[in-house]
């Protein structure tokens, strides 16, 4: 009777995973007081990047936050570190303090609940602006480099390592989402193709047909790493949500 129980409740348990994992609504309560879990992401079968950060959606606003933050565990074969941030009152993120280890299963926990999700092989990019490069690795191996145009004086690419946030085959791009008027000479209303998604103030990698002369010389654009198209392509079909972009000089 007591491993029939056992079995029941570890069934119950996959079962809301793989609920949260769906993006459906649900909820499982995690600890005494503390708010029931509605998601989990990556949610459970997710194949995600070694920059993968994890957000955990609660029901209800959060009071003790703190408290929360303990019920929080994320393992390969040990415990990794990381740090929290919050969203808002009911969504908390947890940031690897280093890559996750590469084509493991990574298992979250929050209280009673356990989801699992795995990385990839660890494809990784380094922008150089000071080269005017876009370099692709895989476990440590680069596979290609491509000639790219990043952010003009007074428009400067952002420094630092960047999880892909997003990978959108089109996406519009507006000026007006960075303070510049579609009146002004350097305004702009345009559709992108083959774009991943680097911030959430509008940092893209992205095709751009109109820069392949400036790129592998010079950096001409508003913030984007702009790629040739074919190149652009290529990326977007071998990136992942979570794998890291390097900027640096």
């Amino acid at each position: 009777m007591r491993n029939a129980i056992r079995f029941l409740f570890a069934a119950t348990t996959l079962a809301a995973a793989a609920v949260f994992g769906s993006g459906a609504a649900g909820a499982v309560l995690t600890a005494p007081d503390i708010p029931a879990v509605q998601a989990i992401s990556p949610g459970p079968g997710e194949v995600v990047g070694i920059a993968a950060p994890v957000r955990v959606q609660f029901a209800a606003p959060v009071a003790d936050r703190a408290r929360a933050e303990q019920a929080v565990g994320v393992r390969a074969e040990t415990s990794l570190a990381g740090h929290f941030s919050w969203v808002d009152d009911r969504q908390l993120t947890w940031t690897p303090a280093a890559y996750l280890p590469t084509s493991a299963p990574i298992t979250v926990s929050v209280g009673r609940l356990h989801t699992q999700f795995d990385t990839n092989g660890g494809t990784s990019a380094d922008a150089d602006m000071s080269a005017h490069t876009f370099t692709v690795s895989i476990g440590g191996v680069v596979v290609r480099t491509m000639p790219a145009s990043m952010g003009k004086p007074g428009r400067e690419t952002p420094v630092g390592t960047f999880p892909v946030m997003s990978r959108e085959r089109t996406v519009t791009f507006d000026s007006r989402t960075i303070g510049i008027p579609l009146s002004d000479p350097e305004g702009y209303l345009m559709t992108g193709e083959f774009a991943e998604r680097l911030t959430s103030g509008g940092v893209y990698v992205h095709s751009a047909p109109w820069s392949v002369d400036s790129q592998g010389n010079s950096n001409v654009s508003h913030g984007c790493i702009n790629l040739a198209p074919a190149d652009a392509e290529w990326y977007y079909d071998n990136v992942a949500i979570g794998d890291p972009v390097t900027t640096h000089w």
